[in-house]
């Protein structure tokens, strides 16, 4: 049997902040605060064991380090397809969130727009899944 993706950890300045717009961009809940005040959001509100079980999206987990501001481009990001609207509606929802538009070299024809979470994370935003 191969491994199973059951957490994604995302280190940041502030995982409360940080944990608040990516439930709203995902429409997650929130599972728990660690005493460090580290966050674990979800999908469902479902207990890690239940979830590593299989069958859902992995945890985020936001991590407090030390390290200051980001200062380079992702080595990984996270890709988002809307379920219910297009693509320039959803970039402007998750602008209105706190995202910001980012430059990575893209170019203008590019089949997706990347933008910044408020830590300066790059993720992207895709077509709507089928089409």
């Amino acid at each position: 049997m191969a491994s199973v993706w059951t957490e994604l950890v995302i280190d940041c300045a502030e995982p409360r902040r940080l944990a608040d717009f990516w439930q709203a961009v995902l429409g997650y809940g929130h599972l728990r605060e660690d005493k460090d005040g580290d966050v674990l959001i979800s999908d469902v509100e479902r207990s890690p064991e239940e979830r590593r079980a299989g069958g859902h999206p992995p945890l985020l987990y936001f991590i407090r380090v030390p390290d200051g501001p980001k200062k380079a481009k992702n080595r990984l990001h996270i890709d988002l397809s809307p379920t219910d609207r297009g693509r320039e509606d959803e970039v402007a929802r998750i602008l209105a969130l706190g995202a910001t538009r980012a430059d990575i070299g893209q170019g203008a024809d590019a089949g997706w727009t990347v933008l910044h979470d408020p830590e300066g994370n790059e993720f992207c935003v895709l077509r709507p899944l089928g089409t």
